[in-house]
C-alpha cells in the first residue's frame, strides 16, 4: 500500500520496481483498462502482442490476406 501526498505523488512499491526494471528516470505509463483497474508499464516497453486473436480487434481497412489470416490463427509469426 501507498499514501498519495499533496502534490499528486506515491511511491511505487520495490517489487514493483524491480519487476518494471524501473530506475531513477524512468518513464512509466498509467493506462485504464476495461474493468476499471489502472495499468503501469515502462513508457519504452514493447507493446504486449496479446494472443492471436486480440491482435485483430479494431482492425479496419483493407486489412491482411486470407493468407496470412491464416497463418497468424496457425500461429505461425513473421
Amino acid at each position: 500500500m501507498t499514501t498519495l501526498t499533496s502534490k499528486g505523488q506515491v511511491t511505487i512499491p520495490k517489487r514493483v520496481r524491480d519487476h518494471l526494471r524501473l530506475e531513477p528516470g524512468s518513464q512509466v505509463v498509467f493506462d485504464l483498462a476495461s474493468d476499471g483497474h489502472v495499468v503501469i508499464s515502462r513508457a519504452d516497453a514493447p507493446p504486449a502482442k496479446g494472443n492471436r486473436f486480440q491482435r485483430f480487434r479494431g482492425v479496419a481497412g483493407p486489412g491482411l490476406s486470407t493468407d496470412e489470416i491464416m497463418a497468424l490463427m496457425r500461429g505461425e509469426e513473421d
